[in-house]
């Protein structure tokens, strides 16, 4: 699901819809373009570029969008925000795992995107950090008018949202998974 809303996938059949454009539409480069513009990515493990600072990795998907006016400031402001300004000059393989999955959310939301697809961001931590991570994804929704779209196993984890789509199988339904009931005689 995420590969086809991440326009990294095309649907067989059916149109996704992002924004009121018809993304099945696009041409590689336009797609790549939608993405980069309106996509934010968050994946369970940060996949952060171990050889660059902090600072470096969030700026990263501005400097693939090609727009550099203000990326280092709009990347310092937003790891501000997250707690991680004393931070910025370290590489990062030399932070915790949460911190370096504060790193991605910020670097998932440097471009500015209306949708944050997120694949089972807090996965890798402990229920502690989990719980940060959270917090923050739902902080930063509200703060920048954002939309999560966040992949889990660990629904509890996440507590009340706006709205909860359970796959199953391959069939979606809205809310919680509906409870089924056997009788047997």
């Amino acid at each position: 699901m995420l590969n086809m809303i991440g326009l990294l996938d095309r649907p067989t059949s059916g149109k996704i819809l992002i924004d009121g454009v018809d993304t099945t539409k696009l041409n590689e480069n336009k797609i790549s373009s939608f993405r980069n513009n309106k996509l934010g990515f968050i994946f369970q493990f940060s996949n952060l570029l171990s050889d660059l600072t902090v600072l470096e990795n969030v700026m990263l998907p501005r400097h693939i969008q090609g727009t550099e006016k203000n990326t280092e400031r709009d990347a310092k402001e937003i790891l501000r925000a997250i707690g991680l300004q004393d931070q910025l000059n370290k590489r990062a393989n030399k932070i915790s795992g949460g911190q370096a999955q504060r790193v991605a959310i910020a670097r998932g939301l440097i471009n500015h995107p209306t949708i944050v697809l997120a694949d089972e961001p807090t996965g890798n931590l402990d229920s502690v950090t989990a719980e940060t991570i959270v917090q923050l994804m739902k902080s930063m929704a509200r703060k920048l008018n954002l939309t999560f779209i966040v992949v889990t196993h660990e629904r509890d984890q996440f507590g009340d949202v706006d709205r909860v789509i359970t796959i199953k199988d391959g069939r979606s339904f809205e809310g919680e998974e509906p409870r089924k009931m056997e009788v047997v005689v």
